[in-house]
């Protein structure tokens, strides 16, 4: 059936769409008689009000525009999940788009959620400094933005959420180390990500720290999916590179090492130890499950729509930095069998 509208309605009653318009949004110049007219022919007609028409009207959208590099793992979802609870119930809606880790496609999801007038924009970007300025013309507009877990260049000043990428990672790779690896691989990831070069440096630190660093075991990978991973890794094999170890900069990665590892007829762990950071459920549904650093998705989702809530309240609030401890957690990819049951 055809959407019943105020025309209809108007028509229906031979009143003015101007006066039917009021009447609907409870105007108190309307007469009381009139009022109850409109409504109950709105009933009958089976009117429902365009709430996009209203929140225009109004100047809000009552929308909250977020943005994510991929959909494809449980990381984004987990995020999602986290926003929805804390918006559970209130006017807000949410609008998500996906960047597939495109910087172009990032900058035309941000200029649609400009023309839907979204409210803020909570965004997981996908490069550094590609849409920079364009971050910065839409703070300048009004629109608040939230950051979290990958985050832009420190001169740009906006709420953040994050985890501490550099001192986990270490502590992650000393586990390794503390297994007997010594020729431990970095799948580090694009280094146009901010948090891959933290991981990184993370990384670095301790293998610095126990004199086993090697610059033929950094691999930048040319993005963070499972086959980005097998790419990596089947060139660190042909150049003859030997390693016992690999320390992944996300889930995907790992796991798309370890497929192919596992094809090559390589033993996890004996052979090669693997381990990652993000911590999402695909850790846990792999064989051997994959030791991780586990990122709480959820109350990072939750922290970001807060953050947001407080801008969109009162614009001059201060911009906060929100720092979440993540969980480490150990399982068979870096501990052998028999170690695991002790």
């Amino acid at each position: 059936m055809k959407r019943v509208t105020i025309k209809d309605i108007s028509k229906h009653l031979l009143l003015s769409t101007s006066t039917v318009s009021r009447a609907l949004t409870d105007d108190k110049n309307i007469r009381k008689e009139t009022r109850e007219k409109v409504l109950e022919a709105a009933k009958e007609l089976g009117y429902k009000p365009n709430p996009s028409a209203l929140n225009l009207k109004s100047g809000k959208s009552n929308s909250i525009g977020v943005i994510v590099p991929e959909m494809i793992t449980p990381f984004s979802s987990k995020i999602l999940e986290g926003i929805q609870n804390v918006l559970s119930g209130s006017k807000f809606r949410v609008i998500v788009a996906q960047s597939n880790e495109n910087p172009e496609t990032e900058r035309t999801n941000l200029l649609m959620m400009e023309e839907f007038r979204v409210d803020g924009i909570i965004i997981n970007l996908c490069h550094e400094t590609y849409n920079h300025k364009l971050y910065q013309e839409i703070l300048d507009r009004g629109t608040p933005m939230i950051f979290f877990d990958r985050i832009p260049p420190s001169n740009l000043d906006v709420p953040k959420v994050l985890v501490n990428d550099q001192s986990t990672s270490t502590t992650m790779v000393e586990h390794l180390i503390s297994t007997g690896k010594k020729r431990i691989v970095n799948l580090m990831g694009p280094k146009t990500i901010r948090n891959a070069i933290q991981r990184a440096d993370g990384y670095k630190k301790a293998l610095y720290k126990y004199k086993l660093f090697d610059d033929d075991l950094v691999i930048e990978t040319e993005g963070t999916s499972f086959i980005h991973a097998k790419e990596a890794m089947k060139r660190l094999i042909e150049k003859g590179v030997v390693f016992d170890a690999i320390f992944a900069f996300t889930d995907s990665l790992a796991i798309g090492a370890m497929n192919y590892l596992l094809e090559k007829k390589y033993r996890i762990p004996e052979d090669v130890a693997i381990a990652s950071f993000s911590g999402t459920e695909l850790s846990q549904m792999v064989f051997p499950p994959l030791s991780t650093v586990e990122q709480p998705l959820v109350e990072m989702g939750e922290t970001a729509v807060e953050l947001l809530l407080e801008k969109i309240k009162n614009p001059t609030s201060k911009n906060r930095f929100v720092q979440l401890k993540p969980e480490l957690i150990f399982r068979r990819s870096t501990i052998a069998q028999q170690s695991h049951q002790k």
